[in-house]
């Protein structure tokens, strides 16, 4: 007899979420308008518009009153500023994406965080009166770049409290808060901030770096007031503006639930102390490797992913969990499991069940 798949549940979002129909729809619109929008003729100009009015609507979406350069997401977002802000010392902490400790380069200085994945303000000030002492120079702010809510986790740091101490410094605060909804937290708080359109329900291939004073970033020349080169990706700003308008849900009920539910049955859960994003749950099951917790789980028909990153068809160590004080051995044993707006109550009830699976095989074997 022909085995019956279960349909699928997906349970990734943040790695990347279905767009929106608002989002497919102003992408289609886009398509149907599409000239360059530096063209100067009729068609051009309509472009124009048409663009200008979607970086508003991003802009407004986050209360940002200074510039919003369009990018081709986070990534590039973190790059840019981190390599062509006019800074001095470039500080990120030991949580951040691999993204910005790419784009921080070698001569970056890694802030430490505790074992919840938070970066101590005090601490921090310590680490940026010394530094100052050290260089002796006050010419170009330091430059300081924190995840607000760790992609891997969904810790959230104190953002508030590490832009005072930021700022006390003369320093910039570069956000990326590309895993949180839109927002106007950060217009007060920011100097830089990277933001990405698919994790928010807008395509891929586009994002955002909002910018509080163009004149601390180095321009190129090209496109987007001469800070990024290439034709605007005009339909996919148009689905990025969409996304944005509508609402996320508030998943902490089912995040809670679902974490007592991981407790019972013999799991950790990383960051529980913290903090966090009510999307995100990250979790560790003693005995039984990320790897194969994956395969089981995607042959019941559930997607996730590891707590730490895939390289060459083998998981490596997380170095935010390791950062967190985890050993390696540990950090091989965490998935992540993520909301959406498609995530429901039945959802929740199938990966529990699923879950509570896997840790009786475990107990079975370790007896």
């Amino acid at each position: 007899m022909e085995r019956v798949l279960p349909q699928r549940l997906y349970l990734d979002h943040a790695a990347t979420t279905p767009m929106t129909s608002r989002a497919r729809d102003a992408m289609l619109h886009g398509v149907e308008i599409w000239a360059n929008p530096s063209s100067p003729h009729a068609e051009g100009r309509s472009a124009r518009a048409a663009l200008e009015e979607a970086r508003s609507a991003i802009g407004a979406a986050y209360g940002w009153r200074g510039e919003v350069l369009l990018t081709s997401g986070a990534s590039e977002s973190l790059w840019i500023a981190l390599r062509r802000g006019i800074v001095g010392r470039r500080l990120v902490s030991r949580v951040e994406h691999d993204a910005a400790m790419r784009a921080a380069g070698d001569q970056a200085e890694y802030v430490p965080v505790n074992g919840d994945g938070r970066v101590s303000p005090e601490a921090l000030r310590e680490q940026l009166r010394s530094g100052a002492e050290k260089t002796n120079s006050k010419s170009a702010p330091p430059l300081v770049c924190i995840q607000w809510c760790n992609s891997e986790t969904g810790v959230l740091q104190p953002l508030r409290e590490i832009a005072e101490v930021v700022h006390e410094a003369d320093g910039l605060l570069f956000v990326d808060a590309a895993q949180m909804p839109a927002t106007s937290e950060l217009a007060d708080l920011a100097d830089f901030v990277a933001l990405s359109g698919h994790k928010r329900g807008g395509p891929p291939g586009i994002g955002a770096l909002l910018v509080r004073d163009l004149g601390t970033l180095l321009p190129t020349g090209g496109q987007e007031r001469g800070y990024r080169a290439g034709t605007e990706n005009l339909p996919a700003a148009l689905g990025y503006a969409a996304a944005l308008e509508e609402p996320e849900p508030d998943h902490a009920a089912r995040r809670a639930r679902l974490d007592d539910a991981i407790r019972r049955s013999g799991g950790l859960v990383v960051g529980e102390n913290a903090p966090r994003n009510p999307a995100i749950g990250s979790y560790r099951l003693p005995g039984v490797s990320a790897n194969a917790q994956l395969i089981r789980l995607d042959l019941e028909g559930i997607a996730v992913s590891a707590g730490s990153a895939c390289a060459s068809g083998s998981l490596k160590p997380s170095h935010v969990l390791r950062a967190m004080g985890w050993t390696e051995e540990e950090t091989r044993e965490v998935v992540r499991v993520s909301f959406g707006r498609t995530t429901t109550e039945a959802d929740i009830d199938r990966f529990i069940h699923a879950w509570r699976s896997l840790a009786r095989g475990a107990r079975i074997l370790a007896a």
